[in-house]
């Protein structure tokens, strides 16, 4: 059983949450906690300049809110928006707020995937904690 669980929410693989939620709530202590976190990519410099808006707020208000609605107000459920890069900033997290289980979401690998490296397997290359993988039913 776990007491922190850390569910990265990857914008592409939302289809996953509840999926992952159930996971998480069989795998959670009585007292544990569940956090939905999901990294932004910042947005390069050369294409800052030609963004009048300041889209980084903007987006990072309407991933919390879905976040939020993920949680559907389950109490031990906490949300959170960072920036950077996926596969540091799930790690780094995790080892930040002593989290001792990460569940992570992942489609069926292609050969594209065996050779750039997905999130999820940077996660787990990076992890100080477990790492539990979930897959997309899709084939």
């Amino acid at each position: 059983m776990y007491k922190n669980v850390l569910i990265p929410v990857a914008l592409d693989h939302e289809t996953l949450v509840q999926r992952k939620l159930e996971v998480a709530r069989h795998l959670l202590t009585d007292d544990g906690r569940i956090t939905l976190l999901t990294v932004l990519e910042n947005i390069p410099g050369f294409v800052s300049e030609f963004v009048d808006l300041k889209i980084d707020n903007h987006l990072t208000d309407k991933v919390a809110d879905k976040l939020q609605k993920a949680a559907a107000g389950d109490k031990r459920v906490g949300c959170k928006v960072v920036t950077g890069k996926p596969g540091v900033q799930i790690a780094s997290y995790a080892k930040e707020n002593k989290i001792d289980l990460i569940l992570v979401g992942s489609h069926h690998p292609s050969a594209q995937d065996y050779f750039l490296g997905s999130t999820a397997s940077r996660v787990v290359r990076r992890a100080e904690c477990s790492v539990f993988v979930v897959r997309d039913d899709d084939s």
